[in-house]
């Protein structure tokens, strides 16, 4: 009957199970860095999860070290270091390609909730109860919302989100178009350019 060697079987086990839970993590999920993280025992390495970097250790030490008895015809602590030097470059090269996907990622989009606490400037009146639009700095860049309010809110007023409704926001005004030091709307009841400019930096001060 064919006997496989301990230290064999150990570095086989090690392969098996090593790269079968990396092959889940990279195709599922970081199940078990999430699962760590949910017993906020979870740890990273320069933004990567550890969980997946270890898995590549014990992969790559079980390749080595049946490369190590089968190849070297190395066995024992000659074969456990041999392990260790390809878990070693294995756990550098998945740190590498972890790192490169991570930044890779395109930014999580913001929502329409993550704008409650700041001002923006109206762009449309807001009738109360009614919608207008509104123009909001956020990631760098001028959005504009749909927003309504419990007042009436003219355009150019600067107001403060106070909520959001779907895709809507719901706004408070803080003063009204042409206080404060900003310039008066035109005829149209539209702000002029150079309000909707002044507002907009207070807007980015804040």
């Amino acid at each position: 009957m064919f006997e496989i060697p301990v230290e064999d079987f150990v570095f086989i086990v090690c392969l098996i199970v090593g790269g079968g839970l990396l092959l889940i993590t990279v195709l599922v999920d970081d199940i078990l860095g999430g699962l760590l993280d949910f017993l906020n025992i979870g740890f990273d390495i320069g933004g990567v999860s550890l969980m997946p970097l270890l898995l590549s250790f014990v992969s790559m030490f079980g390749v080595g070290g049946l490369f190590a008895t089968r190849t070297l015809d190395v066995h024992g602590a000659g074969a456990a270091a041999v392990g260790v030097a390809f878990g070693g470059v294995g756990f550098l090269i998945a740190y590498v390609l972890f790192n490169v996907l991570r930044r890779a990622e395109g930014a999580k989009p913001f929502s329409t909730s993550d704008l409650v606490g700041r001002d923006a400037l109206v762009a449309v009146g807001i009738p109360a109860g009614r919608f207008g639009s509104i123009h909001v700095k956020a990631e760098g860049q001028t959005h504009e919302f749909s927003a309504t309010a419990d007042v009436d809110v003219p355009a150019g007023a600067i107001v403060r989100i106070t909520g959001a409704a779907g895709t809507a926001l719901i706004v408070a005004p803080l003063r009204p178009a042409g206080s404060g030091g900003s310039a008066p709307a035109t005829s149209g009841g539209e702000p002029s350019s150079d309000a909707a400019t002044a507002a907009e930096g207070e807007i980015d001060r804040g």
